[in-house]
């Protein structure tokens, strides 16, 4: 189970969010006031997690939303192929492969740790760590 259904009126800046299936931050909300034959609506931008898309969904705010499990893991470098990285979990020893972010070009070499999120299927590395 890697997401759970809440309230959208439990939402809150900052937290994740599920908008067409794909994780995302909320980066702003705003409610509107009911209506004489209405309900309050939630207005809801948020940045996909792992695309950087924006998405905005306006729902009823007594609606149900999905919100996504955020798993941050560790990860050994095992080897360096150009744009791709080889990895391996540190606690399931799992290997598989992950693109390097921009940022983080230079800094990948083999044998160094990494700290990646999980989410609905997908990975994405954050950090080199420094030891």
């Amino acid at each position: 189970m890697t997401k759970k259904i809440v309230d959208v009126g439990s939402l809150k800046e900052g937290k994740p969010v599920v908008i067409d299936g794909e994780p995302c931050k909320i980066v702003s909300m705003r409610t509107s006031s009911p209506g004489k034959h209405g309900s309050a609506k939630a207005r809801i931008e948020a940045i996909g997690i792992f695309d950087g898309q924006k998405r905005v969904i306006i729902k009823p705010v007594d609606a149900k939303i999905e919100v996504p499990i955020i798993e941050r893991k560790t990860a050994q470098v095992i080897s360096v192929m150009g744009e791709m990285v080889q990895l391996m979990d540190l606690e399931s020893y799992e290997t598989f492969e992950l693109p390097i972010p921009e940022e983080l070009k230079g800094e990948m070499e083999p044998g160094a740790s990494v700290d990646y999120i999980e989410s609905l299927g997908k990975r994405r590395i954050e950090r080199v760590r420094r030891e």
